[in-house]
């Protein structure tokens, strides 16, 4: 009989498991009180297996990751669908597709939605509108048209309002906006257009300078944002038959893919095919950008939670991100232009009067991301992430920046969820915190944000 982890080991033993471990003690000839023994045991391996099991009990568990909750799947889906919206207070989803369709989805008491409307249209549909208090759902369609519905209280029947030849290209995105009872429209005509609702007809336009891809609307201050395939952003000061040139922002080198109007702070967010968002404060008056790199590929979709003030992000890349707006954060800074690198002085390649002067090969330049400064890729070795700066992924920066981040510079301000699918389009209903995308799979998924977005 051996001691069981050498002599006079003195093993203090819990009440669980009691009768099991007195026998074994008893068995062994040692004494069976539970507490303040000294044991020596022939059945070594048990005794050992029964602490091994109660280490592995004690262990705390990590926590659990919190992430959306798919609440649903639709399917039963021919084409794409372009444009898809929850319906507010209804477990219901209205979608536009490039099959020409417009439907409504119910849920049934199966627990699977199915169309409770299936009404064809003359063309492609590439975007829609949905007012949940007038129930007026306006369609735009490749042929440049615009048709406008109202749907019944059931969901079970849409009635034609009017029509009216909005663009001479495929309309891009329509907006109804009740408070001025227009609908503004933008087309791959390179025409932002608005017209009465009421009657159809056109009350002015204007001609941007690539076609739009996004467009927002502020009802106090009847300023139109204006996204289109350049890059740029222009404001637009509309009235009733006419509108002026405010202001214009550069500063994706991308195409304006999704904008988003938070008009409590007076903040725009633009996303791009760049993989970036910019949030630019408007209501500050101090022409602040703050940039936002969280997605490998085009940003699709934009939604803002206004309660927790957190902007939910969606890319081609199927990635589903939860920024924190509510923290302080800091611009990126300008690169500096140097024909040497701002640390070490070694010339970089077009620098060639440096090079023959110093008998030394130019290098290439990089930037750090911090800072700003020209450096070479000896004084950038090292990588980082600057989530106050909107960089959730490691970058470049300098060694001498690198030493200034401290870990709480590096806590995270955002949260990454996978969606499984390419997303095309979104949409965020925020009095049940319901998420819906809408992929090239063909497949619209219903999300349930509340436990990410609190």
């Amino acid at each position: 009989m051996r001691p069981l982890g050498g002599p006079g080991d003195q093993l203090t033993l819990s009440r669980r498991r009691t009768p099991r471990l007195a026998q074994i003690l008893h068995n062994a000839g040692c004494c069976s009180s539970i507490r303040g023994t000294v044991c020596y045991a022939s059945e070594v391996g048990e005794i050992r297996q029964w602490f091994w099991l109660m280490a592995a009990e004690a262990q705390p568990r990590p926590p659990q990751t919190r992430k959306p909750v798919l609440i649903s799947k639709i399917e039963s889906i021919q084409d794409v669908v372009n444009t898809a919206v929850i319906i507010p207070k209804e477990d219901g989803v209205i979608t536009v597709s490039q099959d020409r369709t417009v439907r409504v989805w119910l849920k049934r008491d199966s627990g699977q939605y199915w169309p409770s409307i299936y009404h064809t249209m003359p063309a492609p549909c590439s975007c829609m509108s949905f007012n949940p208090e007038t129930r007026r759902l306006s369609v735009g369609m490749d042929n440049g048209v615009v048709s406008e519905f109202i749907v019944s209280e059931d969901f079970n029947k849409m009635t034609p309002a009017c029509s009216y030849q909005a663009h001479q290209g495929a309309v891009t995105v329509v907006l109804f906006v009740l408070e001025m009872e227009w609908v503004l429209s933008t087309g791959q005509d390179k025409n932002f257009t608005w017209h009465c609702s009421e009657s159809g007809q056109s009350l002015g336009t204007y001609r941007t300078a690539a076609w739009v891809t996004g467009l927002q609307f502020d009802v106090e201050t009847r300023h139109a944002f204006v996204g289109d395939h350049s890059g740029q952003v222009t404001i637009l000061k509309l009235e009733q038959d006419n509108c002026s040139l405010v202001t214009t922002f550069k500063g994706h080198t991308g195409n304006v893919t999704a904008l988003c109007w938070d008009p409590v702070q007076r903040v725009l967010f633009s996303g791009s095919s760049d993989h970036s968002i910019i949030m630019w404060d408007i209501g500050g008056r101090k022409g602040t950008a703050i940039e936002l790199q969280g997605h490998n590929d085009k940003v699709q979709g934009l939604c803002f939670a206004p309660h927790t003030r957190q902007l939910i992000s969606c890319g081609a890349d199927g990635g589903i991100v939860v920024w924190n707006m509510d923290v302080k954060r800091q611009e990126t800074p300008e690169w500096l232009d140097s024909d040497s690198c701002q640390k070490c002085e070694q010339p970089f390649f077009w620098n060639f009067k440096q090079m023959w002067d110093s008998k030394k090969i130019g290098l290439r330049q990089h930037h750090c991301r911090k800072c700003g400064k020209a450096v070479c890729g000896k004084c950038s070795s090292l990588r980082s992430t600057i989530p106050l700066m909107g960089f959730e992924f490691q970058v470049r920066v300098c060694d001498e920046c690198h030493k200034s981040i401290t870990d709480e510079e590096r806590a995270p301000t955002a949260s990454f969820h996978d969606s499984k699918h390419t997303i095309v389009y979104v949409h965020y209903e925020p009095t049940r915190s319901w998420l819906l995308t809408s992929g090239t799979d063909r497949v619209l998924k219903l999300w349930d944000m509340t436990p990410v977005v609190s």
